[in-house]
């Protein structure tokens, strides 16, 4: 199996990403839906600050690597790409299941990030800068910054859209093209 797993902030263009691998047929996975789905079987309200506590809880009780433990099941393709790896656990998780396995960071400035969430509007993003703020401190606090220090390569994710898709098709296509 080859698993691409991608690393990035909340606003880094992950979305788009996935948009991307699924226009070039590989099969997704993202991260953030197993803690939403789990949000609302147990009823909780689908905003920033309870789908992380609701994701630290878990993380707590059953270790580090909970949701990459929760995906393993769901990883049934031969090629996939799994979105929003927030910790090096997860990534040591995925890398003892998966010998073929290629993680992938998406970078954007503060700045890029916290406008495209306000354009965006998702209720888990937060209404003003201190809540961005907060929840970067809390992904922070996840251990993504140990998972971004093992990804394979880097995406940057500063320009216009078409610019990124463009990006995102060519780096998918190199990775995939490593395992011929």
């Amino acid at each position: 199996m080859k698993l691409i797993v991608t690393v990035g902030m909340p606003g880094s263009g992950k979305d788009e990403l996935v948009g991307v691998a699924r226009s070039i047929g590989l099969a997704t996975l993202k991260m953030g839906d197993l803690v939403r789905n789990e949000a609302s079987r147990r009823g909780i309200a689908p905003n920033g600050s309870a789908l992380s506590r609701l994701a630290a809880e878990e993380r707590d009780k059953h270790g580090a690597a909970i949701w990459a433990q929760r995906a393993l099941p769901k990883l049934i393709e031969t090629k996939m790409l799994v979105d929003g790896c927030r910790s090096d656990a997860e990534i040591t998780c995925f890398r003892h299941q998966f010998g073929d396995l290629f993680v992938l960071g998406i970078f954007s400035s503060p700045e890029t990030r916290y406008e495209r969430m306000q354009r965006r509007g998702r209720s888990d993003d937060g209404a003003n800068l201190q809540e961005f703020f907060d929840r970067d401190q809390r992904e922070l606090k996840f251990g993504i910054g140990g998972a971004f220090i093992l990804a394979d390569g880097m995406l940057v994710n500063e320009g216009d859209l078409t610019s990124f898709r463009s990006a995102a098709r060519e780096t998918l296509t190199r990775i995939l093209a490593r395992e011929a």
